[in-house]
């Protein structure tokens, strides 16, 4: 692993509380590898035996139902960790995970981490950090499906994938189909594709994965209230 890949690595909830030593016993004796679109990571109720750290790419994390349809519970890029509380309780994986993109991605022994959190317990704090953090986005996850209009959830998502900054064009490519990111918004195709229509009086346009913004100022504002912006004489 090169430099960058441990700037990741010590940058997660997992692993940023702890000294570099122990960071490079629980992960320095693996090596990333890639793993291309559409690669299986493990199966819904299979045994928990590793965790991941997303060094680049997209990885989603779903749920089938007893109806057999497909339920998206997470999406995770880089910077990111999973499968670590199910693997920590020893386990099955409540879900599935399947490469979006092709991805690079550290894959951790749990055995390791298990044994050197009863040999060094303050690191199941770490582990609560973690935890807490993936709760936390499920629950943001669940008001804003709940409280935003699809517009709005979109609009944040652009907002995310975008430079930081304020004011100007930019340009984006969506990460991965249009239909998954319709479910992990909450919303089905045919409305995703409605709200982002709604979104061209705000300069949003979309060419394929391709989207132009024309002003970043004004789609945040939107992302944040739901608003056009004051001088705008378009009704929300």
């Amino acid at each position: 692993m090169d430099q960058e890949d441990w700037k990741i690595i010590k940058s997660t909830p997992l692993f940023c509380g702890l000294a570099d030593s122990e960071i490079h016993y629980l992960a320095g004796n693996h090596s990333p590898r890639f793993y291309d679109k559409g690669a299986l990571l493990f199966h819904q109720g299979e045994k928990a035996t590793d965790f991941y750290v997303v060094l680049s790419g997209w990885v989603k994390i779903s749920r089938t139902t007893p109806d057999g349809n497909e339920a998206v519970v997470g999406v995770f890029t880089r910077g990111d960790t999973f499968a670590e509380a199910a693997m920590f309780l020893g386990g099955r994986y409540p879900a599935g995970a399947e490469v979006i993109v092709r991805s690079r991605l550290l894959k951790i022994d749990g055995k390791v981490l298990r044994r050197r959190i009863h040999e060094q317990p303050d690191l199941a704090l770490a582990m609560l950090a973690s935890a807490s953090k993936h709760l936390k986005l499920l629950i943001d996850q669940l008001e804003d499906i709940k409280l935003r209009p699809a517009p709005q959830r979109i609009a944040e998502f652009l907002v995310d994938l975008g430079p930081q900054c304020i004011g100007g064009t930019f340009e984006v490519v969506l990460p991965y189909e249009k239909a998954l990111l319709a479910n992990r918004l909450g919303m089905k195709p045919e409305s995703f594709s409605r709200a982002i229509a709604k979104l061209r009086r705000l300069g949003v346009s979309v060419n394929r994965e391709l989207v132009s913004i024309s002003d970043i100022e004004i789609l945040v504002h939107y992302a944040e209230t739901g608003q056009t912006m004051p001088q705008s004489t378009s009704n929300d």
